[in-house]
């Protein structure tokens, strides 16, 4: 019985190690005008995305670009109550090449208050040059979720874990900037509320 006991135990101590090591995060500070939002990302759960996140912050892409769109449930024309701020590049063109989609059922993730994810055309064309953060709970962007047509939503990578007052603060700035997509009218900030910089922790 000794022996099962401590082989038991051993069989626990080696889940227990590997759980704690199995999650490979960063966490990234990005500073606004509005303040710092402070940003943890899932490397082994969406390994693409996170990299190709990591690319823009390790290159500077980020620094003197923006978040530039905010939604709230009155401007969200599918009225779902979606509720997210969008920045990026402020061009809105990426530098990198397009990476596979993954999804929230690959990566276990969903669009849950403070979570980042990607944005994108069709599945397949994600870039971090457009990233967006949730507010509140946005299951509809989820795998399987009604936002798009094909339901495979969008590629969460990471989570904000300070700085959710600044993401609300940039939510209810003014969004009067135009827009050629009936889809996005009154979306887009007046004024973009700019990324001074961008660094790993």
């Amino acid at each position: 019985m000794r022996k099962l006991f401590i082989g038991i135990t051993s069989v626990f101590l080696i889940l227990s190690l590997a759980a704690c090591g199995g999650e490979k995060t960063t966490h990234v500070v990005m500073e606004t005008e509005l303040g710092n939002i402070e940003i943890e990302v899932y490397k082994s759960r969406a390994p693409l995305t996170a990299e190709n996140f990591l690319y823009y912050v390790d290159n500077d892409l980020y620094d003197g670009e923006g978040f530039y769109r905010a939604v709230r449930p009155d401007t969200d024309p599918r009225g779902l109550g979606m509720q997210i701020i969008q920045g990026g590049l402020l061009a809105m063109e990426s530098v990198t090449a397009p990476i596979d989609h993954e999804t929230t059922e690959m990566s276990g993730l969903s669009h849950t208050d403070g979570a980042i994810s990607m944005a994108r055309d069709e599945p397949g064309t994600g870039s971090a040059a457009y990233f967006f953060i949730s507010i509140g709970d946005n299951i509809s962007l989820d795998y399987g979720g009604s936002r798009n047509p094909v339901g495979q939503g969008y590629a969460v990578f990471g989570q904000v874990v300070k700085g959710m007052d600044v993401v609300r603060a940039i939510q209810l700035r003014e969004t009067q900037g135009p827009s050629d997509n009936p889809a996005t009218k009154g979306q887009f900030l007046t004024k973009p509320v700019r990324i001074v910089k961008v660094r790993r922790k």
